[in-house]
Formats: structure tokens, C-alpha cells, sequence
């Protein structure tokens, strides 16, 4: 396995700073253009807008707009730049949210997570998020095909055929939230049964420090990402397990909580998310979720 998922993530600040100035103009232009921003860009000059720090010009999308806009216009509120029979997916959040998806290569950029955690070609993922309605299991499905390993759609529940399947098929990478892999190899041990998974992508629950300890003295080691269904992934650990590493393909703000105003760097604030998918422009997408930005180059 190569060292990197591709060149963006070894881009210099100031390269990657240059693509944004191109990205960004594009991406608010082609939101403009979309219905369901109900005229709230329209007043702005897309063009103007080519740095992190422009942004804070623009309105903070919440979860409660795509709620109103999808009441009027189902099922993405006028937000996709494809319609819904053009997508692979269409999935439903609560709320009911709904969220598109689709299948090409890594589209919901998880790819470059699984790449961090080990995870390539020779591999055979047991993906444990769920497949129904919402898209957790879809997400590191897609991800796993852009690193080259196989899958094990396992979902969740029936954790006796999980821990046999994992034997049975050889899985040596599990994809899933932190404690249901800890259920697994409980019931594997009780059923007497060898696993050979090696790695763990965890998300969607809290990775308490001695669980990642137990895994690791299993010699599991397990890495945690940071996704929506809206956004997909937006921030991954990498060994270095120093803080998280924002995806090359969002731009991450954080804003005093219930404003769109930026914090200092290294303040707690909310985190306000623009993606730079091109079939699903979400502009300042506010998560409701906190944290803090720590600054430097990760290692």
C-alpha cells in the first residue's frame, strides 16, 4: 500500500489554498443557479467568494432549511444539481432529511479514511453501519471499493452470524460504530472462533480511550472518522492519532454556536461545513456539532 491516498493530502498551504480560490467560486455559482436556495445567495458575487474567510459573507445552511426546502420540493429540496433518478441512491435520514448518494469512485470520499486505517486491495471489509434507509453502510462501501478491498455487508444485529461470517470468510478489517466490533469479537471468543481483523474504521459513537486500548492489545488497531449523511466524510484520524485531519474535498469553519461569525483559531465553536461535491453543493452547512481547530500540519 501506497503512503497516500493521492497527492491532495501531501499539497502544500499554499497550493491547496490555490485550488480552493478556483473551487469555490464554481461551487457557490452552481448553488446560485439551484431553486432550493430560495434567492438567499442571489445578492452575491460568486466570484468574490475564493477564500475560507469569504465565506463568512454568506448564510449558514441548517438542517431545519433542508427540512423547508424539501417540503417544498421532494425529495432534496431543489439542492441537487442532478435529480433524483439521476443519483444511485436516494436515502432517508430522521426527520425525515432525505440525502442522495451516489456510486462513482468515492464519492462520498471515504476512500482516503480506509487508506489511513490499512485498508486496500487483499482486504475483505465487514461493514456493520447499517444498509437501510440511511447511508452509514453505503458511505464505507463506496469507500471501500476506492481502496480496492472486498466487503462483508453485514449491517447490524445478529451478532452470532456476524462473528461466524468474520471467521468463516476471513474478514480482516471491520468498518462500523466503536462498540459493536467489541460485541463481535466477545461473541467469536464464546463461540471459540479465530478472527483475523486486524484494523477497525469506526464512526457514528464515542471511541472511548480503553476501548481503543483493548483493541489494540487484540492487535486491532482502530481509527475513527467524522461523517454526516449530508456531507460525508468530513474529518478522519490518521496513525499519528493527533486530533483529525479535514478531507480534501469540504471546507470546514468554526463559528461562535448559532452564528455564522468565525472563532479565533484553537476556540470551541460549531462546525460549519461547505462541500466541494459538485452533484450536491451544500454552502456553510452548519452540523450542530462542536470542536476546535488545531493548527499546523499534521504529522
Amino acid at each position: 500500500m501506497t503512503q497516500y491516498f493521492d497527492d491532495l493530502e501531501t499539497r502544500s498551504p499554499e497550493v491547496r489554498a490555490e485550488a480552493i480560490s478556483r473551487a469555490l467560486p464554481a461551487q457557490v455559482a452552481a448553488a446560485q443557479a439551484l431553486p432550493g436556495y430560495g434567492g438567499t445567495l442571489g445578492d452575491v458575487d460568486a466570484a468574490a467568494i475564493a477564500t475560507v474567510a469569504d465565506l463568512a459573507r454568506l448564510p449558514v445552511l441548517r438542517k431545519s432549511d433542508l427540512g423547508k426546502a424539501q417540503g417544498n420540493a421532494m425529495p432534496f429540496g431543489g439542492l441537487t444539481t442532478r435529480p433524483a433518478h439521476g443519483f444511485a441512491h436516494v436515502f432517508q435520514s430522521p426527520g425525515p432529511i432525505y440525502e442522495p448518494g451516489g456510486s462513482e469512485h468515492d464519492w462520498w470520499r471515504m476512500g482516503r479514511f480506509l487508506h489511513a486505517c490499512g485498508v486496500g486491495r487483499g482486504d475483505i471489509v465487514q461493514n456493520c453501519f447499517g444498509y437501510h434507509l440511511t447511508p452509514a453502510g453505503m458511505i464505507f462501501e463506496n469507500g471501500a471499493r476506492a481502496v480496492g478491498a472486498a466487503v462483508l455487508p453485514a449491517g447490524t444485529g445478529q451478532t452470532e452470524l456476524q462473528a461466524r461470517a468474520a471467521h468463516d470468510v476471513g474478514v480482516t478489517a471491520y468498518a462500523g460504530t466503536p462498540d459493536y466490533l467489541k460485541v463481535i469479537l466477545d461473541k467469536a471468543d464464546a463461540l471459540g472462533l479465530s478472527l483475523k481483523i486486524t484494523r477497525a474504521a469506526v464512526g457514528g459513537g464515542a471511541l472511548f480511550p480503553s476501548l481503543r486500548a483493548e483493541y489494540a492489545d487484540r492487535g486491532i488497531a482502530c481509527l475513527q472518522c467524522y461523517a454526516t449523511a449530508d456531507l460525508g466524510n468530513i474529518a478522519y484520524e490518521s496513525p499519528a492519532q493527533e486530533g483529525m485531519i479535514v478531507d480534501e474535498g469540504v471546507i470546514v469553519e468554526i463559528v461562535t454556536p448559532g452564528t455564522g461569525n468565525p472563532v479565533a483559531p484553537g476556540e470551541v465553536g460549531e462546525v460549519v461545513v461547505t462541500t466541494l461535491n459538485p452533484d450536491y453543493p451544500l454552502i456553510r452547512f452548519a452540523t450542530g456539532d462542536l470542536s476546535a481547530v488545531m493548527e499546523g500540519a499534521s504529522p
